[in-house]
């Protein structure tokens, strides 16, 4: 991954969505969806791999492109493609999640499980996110960062918050804002 640094911490699909940055693409790579994975592993089951192919990386960033597209329209009240919801279903199918049963030694247990290569794992949990995320009510309240050159999106968790986040676009036009203030002519 470049210096650029993504950013977590929204809901899943939405961390997806921005890794795209008006400074560039956070996931070009495999090294660059291996370093975006491992800063997403709490939320995203299984060990991150060592080996990831471009595949991977391309079935990811499809995902990533139909979610965008999809919440693009669904915040503002409008009809998503029925491509993009067709593929986001797709990426599901290419490797759909089963509770496996085993016996502990006391007692049956379940793990969730899918099949498939590293890239369509994630994949489909990152489509399965999408999906959640599209048909939350609060998709409606997604907005897009107030910085003239982001092109972030967040779901606020306070009314009045304008930024992606204070540390990245909220500091730095509040430093902008004082200086224009402060300037001498």
């Amino acid at each position: 991954m470049s210096e650029l640094a993504p950013l977590t911490g929204e809901p899943l699909a939405l961390d997806l969505v921005n890794t795209r940055q008006t400074a560039g693409d956070l996931l070009l790579t495999p090294a660059d969806l291996r370093t975006w994975w491992a800063l997403e592993a709490d939320r995203v089951p299984g060990e991150v791999p060592q080996e990831l192919t471009e595949a991977d990386v391309a079935a990811v960033r499809a995902v990533r492109e139909h979610t965008a597209r999809a919440l693009d329209h669904v915040r503002r009240g409008a009809e998503p493609s029925p491509a993009d919801l067709e593929a986001l279903n797709q990426a599901q199918r290419a490797a759909p999640a089963i509770d496996e049963l085993t016996w502990n030694g006391s007692a049956v247990v379940t793990t969730r499980r899918r099949d498939g290569s590293p890239g369509r794992r994630l994949a489909a949990h990152l489509a399965e996110a999408a999906a959640g995320l599209l048909t939350d009510p609060a998709v409606t309240g997604i907005r897009e960062c107030e910085a003239d050159d982001c092109v972030m999106l967040f779901l606020p968790t306070h009314p009045r918050r304008r930024w992606c986040s204070a540390t990245r676009c909220g500091n730095r036009i509040r430093v902008a804002r004082h200086y224009r203030r402060h300037r001498t002519d």
